[in-house]
């Protein structure tokens, strides 16, 4: 009997021995979710600038501000690098006036300095179903445009205020983004219907790269003596604008204004039959887009007053322009076709 549970024991530890050398089974992996881009707020996307940058539901107007830039002003200007567009195209005396765009005007802390309204301005705050802020206008031309859109003529006491900037009382009015925000929303309907973006952009960081050639330096020269320079930076890809060696910077804060994209429309730029104000015709023609330090040439067009703006490339299929901010030019056809370096 001894030799029995001996034998059987035996076999009992010779049987667990081999069990428990076994390897064990391995199990199937888990299977791994794909790493998937995070949904996005549609309501926190600037339509201005193809970013999303809101935290909240931000669906308001735009509000376009006419800018002083004149020579001696420039550094006294305010908010423009806060501005999501800005728009540049010649006014009487061979200088350039601004039109800085903002789709949330009310972070904006100082906007200015503020001066009068021109015809062509107007249709591009048309374009974007702005409220338009200047200081006076050209009663001639623009006063009677005027009607056709939500607009507020500011000065010192009614939204806006003068600072001593050390010039001249012309070159000295401002407005507060939260100030002028109030008004517009005592006056005008401020919700914005369609919140379609201004252009077709790319994803946030997509980085576009132009067939037309290099555009570290881009010069446009909207008259002999006013000429406006984009230097690129290789590494914050933007564009910042310099004028005559210079850098203007912000009046308070001291900061340049940088852009992303630099759009260049050329126009068949004349004399309104006073002889004084310049009519700078919307329809469309040439152009050129630069992003990137790099640029293509292209085509616009508007259309009616209300109408956005279109950019094509030369085959006509669409642009996607890089998301970020834009300084749009519109030049003479016959002296401002840009250069590029």
């Amino acid at each position: 009997m001894l030799k029995r549970w001996t034998a059987f024991g035996l076999c009992l530890i010779l049987l667990l021995s081999a069990s428990c050398s076994k390897k064990p089974v391995e199990q199937p992996e888990e299977p791994q979710d794909e790493v998937q881009e995070p949904v996005k707020n549609p309501n926190a996307l600037n339509p201005l600038t193809g970013l999303y940058e809101y935290d909240g539901i931000l669906n308001v107007r735009p509000v376009a501000v006419m800018i002083n830039n004149d020579v001696r002003a420039q550094n006294a200007q305010a908010g423009l690098p806060q501005a999501d567009i800005i728009y540049e195209s010649e006014i009487e005396g061979g200088e350039t006036r601004l039109m800085a765009v903002f789709q949330d005007a009310q972070k904006v802390e100082n906007i200015g300095t503020i001066r009068s309204s021109r015809y062509a301005y107007i249709d591009l705050a048309m374009g974007h179903n702005a409220v338009y802020i200047h200081r006076g206008c050209d009663e001639l031309y623009a006063g009677p445009h005027l009607k056709d859109l939500d607009h507020i003529d500011i000065h010192d006491g009614n939204y806006g205020y003068r600072a001593k900037n050390g010039l001249a009382l012309e070159h000295t009015l401002y407005t507060k983004g939260e100030t002028i925000w109030n008004g517009i929303s005592s006056k005008f309907e401020t919700t914005l219907k369609d919140a379609t973006p201004w252009q077709t952009f790319a994803k946030e960081g997509e980085k576009i790269t132009l067939a037309g050639g290099n555009a570290d330096k881009v010069t446009v020269a909207f008259s002999g003596n006013f000429k406006s320079i984009f230097i690129y930076d290789e590494q914050t890809g933007l564009y910042e604008r310099n004028f005559k060696n210079k850098v203007p910077t912000e009046y308070l804060t001291e900061e340049s204004t940088k852009v992303k994209n630099v759009v260049v429309c050329l126009t068949n730029i004349i004399d309104y039959p006073d002889g004084i104000h310049r009519k700078i015709p919307l329809e469309g023609g040439e152009g050129y887009y630069i992003t990137n330090g790099t640029f293509q040439k292209i085509k616009w067009s508007k259309g009616d007053a209300s109408s956005s703006l279109k950019f094509t490339y030369e085959d006509g299929s669409e642009i996607t322009m890089s998301a970020g901010n834009t300084w749009v030019c519109f030049a003479s056809s016959r002296y401002s076709v840009p250069t590029f370096e």
